[in-house]
């Protein structure tokens, strides 16, 4: 009983150590020898929007062993956009073909559901075609794109991967550099300038005013109705100052002889008389 507890635990620890290393077992090392990819029908950069790109991968193979059928898998990864802004289809003649799709984060894998119709044979090829686009909403970003082309056993054949730039409308605009207008004349600044020519209301417009000058027309500017308006707000401020001065002077003048008792020349003659009482 003992002996078949021992056997049952070595057996528990040797299957644990290989599920262990077959979780660590990274994708298919290697391509096989023999085999080749490519890419083409790249675009030098591709732009979001309606616009989409056919791309095509080609296997060959030159080894001389037999032919092989052909499982086509691309691998799709995003930098600075995200997966739901791309947009990739699997095309034949007949149509659309069918993927199975893997997303992890930022990374996506379009595996073909069924072998492509093709047969791989020595020096013959297999193209499996792409049509990818991006949504407009993007601004800037890249792409990285790699096919794989597997056997039918899963066997890992050939890969080829390139990277992309992904320009959005807003960034194409605001890269576009306007070209200089034809209709510019270049000014020699050692060229006399004639005093009497009449300037023209375009060269007017042209040059900004000097410091410290009202700009005519201008809103919030100081002009000669603004000068006049002033100054005669001072000179009626200063007559009716002067108004004011007299009037008090006036005034005071006809206290000065109420105070006195009459004229000058009443007093004297009412003085005369209580004089003579007196005597």
């Amino acid at each position: 009983m003992v002996t078949v507890w021992r056997n049952a635990l070595r057996a528990g620890v040797v299957l644990a150590c290989l599920s262990v290393v077959g979780l660590a077992a990274p994708v298919p090392a290697s391509a096989a020898d023999g085999f080749a990819t490519e890419l083409s029908g790249l675009p030098d950069e591709f732009s979001a929007g309606d616009q989409v790109s056919t791309l095509s991968a080609v296997v060959s193979r030159n080894d001389g062993g037999r032919c092989v059928k052909v499982r086509w898998s691309m691998v799709l990864s995003v930098r600075g956009l995200r997966l739901d802004q791309v947009k990739v289809d699997r095309v034949e003649d007949s149509g659309s073909f069918p993927l199975q799709i893997q997303t992890e984060g930022d990374i996506a894998r379009l595996t073909d559901r069924q072998l492509d119709p093709g047969t791989l044979c020595p020096d013959r090829t297999v193209t499996a075609r792409y049509r990818v686009a991006f949504a407009e909403d993007i601004d800037r970003g890249r792409v990285t794109l790699a096919a794989e082309a597997y056997d039918a056993n899963l066997r890992l054949l050939a890969r080829q991967s390139v990277t992309r730039n992904v320009v959005g409308l807003l960034a194409s605009e605001a890269s576009a550099t306007p070209e200089p207008s034809g209709s510019a004349v270049a000014v020699d600044p050692t060229e006399p300038v004639d005093a009497s020519a009449e300037p023209t209301e375009e060269a007017v417009a042209q040059v900004p005013p000097a410091a410290g000058r009202p700009v005519a027309g201008a809103t919030g500017g100081f002009g000669l109705v603004q000068a006049a308006f002033l100054l005669g707000g001072l000179l009626l401020f200063l007559g009716a100052g002067l108004l004011l001065k007299l009037r008090q002077l006036n005034r005071a003048s006809r206290g000065g002889e109420a105070d006195l008792g009459g004229p000058a020349y009443e007093r004297a003659r009412r003085t005369g008389r209580w004089g003579a009482a007196r005597r």
